[in-house]
C-alpha cells in the first residue's frame, strides 16, 4: 500500500502530500522534493501513513538530505541576495511602481521567484527580459498582499512577539471590526493593526474560543404585580421626580421656596405626568393580555 508523508517547505507554510517512495521517514527529516518548479529541500511535517481514499497521483520524494544539498542550499541563499539586488537596480531603471520583497530559487536553480506587493496590475515583460537575460533561467513574478509581505520579511508585534504569520499561522483568517467590539477593545486601528497595517490575526483568537456574544435584549419584560410595580418616567420628562404609592394618587417632591409660593395649588407638571402615566398603563395592559 502507497504510504504518504506530509512535506512543509517553510517554517509555517502549508503541507503538502507526496509518495513516501518506501524511504524511511521521520517527522523532522529534510528531503529532497522534485516538483514541477524543480528541486526543493522539505522538512517532514507528518509521517509517512497509509493514504487511505486517496486517488490523485502524488510525487514521489526522491531522497533524504545529504550535506551536499545543505551546501547548494548556503549558496542559493547567495544567489537570491544577489538576484534580489540586480532586480532592484532594474524595477528603479524602469520606473515601474512596485515593491519588491524577496527572491527564491530552487535547488537547481532552474526556476527563480520574485515577490513582490503593488498597488495595481503592474506591466513587467521588459523586467522578466533582463532578469532572464542576466541568470539564464525561468524567471517567475508573483504579486503579493500585505499579510503575505509581512509573512516573508517578519517582525515583531505590539506585544513585543515575532510575529504569528512567521510562527505558526498557516492561513490567513478573515478579521474584522466586530472582533474587537465584542472584545470591548478601544477602536482605534492605530492599537488594532499589525505590522501589515491590517488588523491583527490575534484579534480572531478569543472571538472563537468565547464564539459570538449573545444578543442584548431591546426591552425588559416587568412580570411583576401592580402593587409592586414602578412607574416608567422618561429622561426626557422635565419638572421634579415623582414618585408612585398603590393608590392612584400621586406625590411631587416641591422644593420648599416653591411650595411655600404656591401653597394650596396643584404643581404645572403633574396633571402630563398623570396622563403619560395612563396611557403607559394602558399599553401594558394590552401587552399583558
Amino acid at each position: 500500500m502507497t504510504e504518504v508523508v506530509g512535506v512543509r517547505f517553510k517554517s509555517c507554510g502549508k503541507i503538502y502530500d507526496f509518495d513516501a517512495n518506501a524511504l524511511p521517514l521521520q517527522r523532522g527529516n529534510s528531503v529532497i522534493i522534485e516538483s514541477e518548479f524543480g528541486l526543493s529541500i522539505g522538512t517532514v511535517a507528518e509521517p509517512p501513513h497509509p493514504a487511505g481514499g486517496l486517488q490523485k497521483e502524488l510525487k514521489k520524494v526522491l531522497r533524504i538530505a545529504v550535506e551536499e544539498d545543505f551546501r547548494q542550499k548556503e549558496d542559493n541563499e547567495k544567489f537570491e541576495q544577489e538576484a534580489k539586488s540586480f532586480c532592484y537596480e532594474r524595477i528603479v531603471a524602469r520606473g515601474l511602481p512596485m515593491k519588491l520583497v524577496r527572491a527564491e530559487a530552487t535547488l537547481d536553480r532552474k526556476r527563480v521567484v520574485f515577490y513582490f506587493t503593488a498597488d495595481g496590475r503592474i506591466d513587467f515583460r521588459e523586467l522578466v527580459k533582463d532578469l532572464a537575460a542576466r541568470f539564464k533561467t525561468r524567471i517567475e513574478m508573483r504579486q503579493i498582499g500585505v499579510r503575505d509581505k509581512a509573512r516573508l520579511v517578519g517582525g515583531f508585534g505590539l506585544c513585543g512577539k515575532e510575529l504569528c504569520c512567521r510562527v505558526f499561522l498557516t492561513t490567513f483568517e478573515p478579521i474584522s471590526i466586530k472582533m474587537a467590539k465584542q472584545q470591548d477593545l478601544t477602536l482605534n486601528t492605530g492599537k488594532l493593526s499589525g505590522a501589515c497595517g491590517r488588523l491583527m490575526c490575534c484579534l480572531g483568537y478569543e472571538y472563537h474560543e468565547g464564539g459570538p456574544a449573545a444578543p442584548e435584549p431591546k426591552e425588559r419584560e416587568i412580570h411583576e404585580s401592580r402593587e409592586s410595580r414602578e412607574p416608567d418616567i422618561p429622561e426626557e420628562a422635565p419638572g421634579p421626580h415623582v414618585e408612585a404609592e398603590e393608590s392612584e394618587e400621586m406625590t411631587v417632591d416641591v422644593p420648599a421656596t416653591t411650595a411655600a409660593e404656591d401653597k394650596g395649588a396643584e404643581p404645572k407638571e403633574e396633571q402630563p405626568l398623570k396622563r403619560r402615566r395612563r396611557r403607559r398603563r394602558r399599553k401594558k395592559a394590552r401587552k399583558d393580555e
